[in-house]
């Protein structure tokens, strides 16, 4: 089994080939088509923060997340900022927190639901235990489960490439890395099944992390394909916590946002596998894309 969310809704910057409202509106429903499509019962975490990116633009851009809610998707809470629990202090992240889910709650409302998850940006779950800790008791009044991720990838790094190929209109680039993207995600999903074993001594109900982008709005599809030939239910985050390995226990901070895999791994004593990266030639195409936004 997996649940698959989608983290930075609206859109994140490096992923999209336009920011502007109508091209940001355009790719969502393209990839809400295709969860649908799929039957995958996806959660999106917002930054409200993107919805304010450019003048008089914010009800636009909230039209984004209206396709999600017409759809009956979820919405959950990843910040007004994107801010990271390893540099911000707490009281500063609690109001980000706060500050980050006033459209959201509303447009669930709207629909009969209730804002119930939140995703740590970086996946930076605290620099220290007492930290984390903290913020956690703070998330759990506030109403809020934490959504964990076990299968972390570097879709960002394609997606930023991808979307800098499709403006400069080089079509061949782009199907080259879509069609290296749905390769390397196969190979992040073996790897994480094998580490499922590692640690759990079993294959666990799993958590993907994707993002709100133009690849996966392009090619989500093949990705929804990837997990059903290996034989995966699409279940929704709540059915997917309620396996017991979401329980273990879980001492692990740092700057790196890792898979909760890894969490249970370091804090049982254990080494933490390296993830496999993706190609080079990805890296530099990447590289460039971050260059030319800088």
């Amino acid at each position: 089994m997996v649940a698959i969310t989608f983290d930075d809704l609206p859109a994140p910057v490096p992923g999209v080939v336009s920011n502007q409202p109508a091209a940001v509106l355009e790719m969502t429903r393209r990839l809400v088509e295709k969860i649908t499509a799929a039957g995958v019962p996806a959660v999106g975490f917002v930054n409200e923060g993107k919805l304010y990116v450019t003048p008089n633009a914010a009800e636009a851009r909230t039209d984004a997340l209206r396709v999600w809610t017409a759809a009956g998707l979820e919405l959950g809470n990843h910040t007004y900022s994107h801010s990271g629990l390893q540099r911000t202090i707490l009281s500063e992240m609690q109001h980000d927190v706060v500050r980050g889910e006033e459209v959201t709650r509303k447009l669930l409302e709207g629909r009969g639901r209730k804002l119930r998850y939140f995703r740590h940006p970086y996946l930076q779950v605290g620099p220290d235990l007492r930290a984390r800790r903290l913020f956690e008791e703070f998330l759990e009044r506030q109403g809020y489960t934490v959504a964990p991720v076990t299968i972390d990838n570097g879709d960002y790094i394609f997606a930023a490439a991808y979307a800098r190929a499709l403006r400069r209109k080089n079509t061949d680039e782009a199907k080259k890395l879509a069609d290296a993207y749905v390769e390397y995600m196969g190979t992040m999903v073996e790897f994480f099944e094998s580490v499922s074993q590692e640690v759990a001594g079993r294959e666990i109900r799993h958590v993907l992390l994707l993002h709100a982008n133009q690849i996966n709005a392009d090619h989500f599809d093949r990705i929804a394909e990837l997990f059903a030939k290996r034989g995966y239910r699409f279940v929704s985050l709540e059915e997917a916590l309620e396996d017991p390995i979401y329980q273990s226990p879980d001492t692990y901070t740092g700057a790196w946002g890792i898979s909760w895999l890894h969490h249970w791994a370091l804090t049982a004593g254990k080494r933490r596998r390296p993830d496999p990266d993706p190609p080079e030639w990805v890296m530099e195409l990447y590289n460039l894309a971050a260059e030319e936004r800088n």
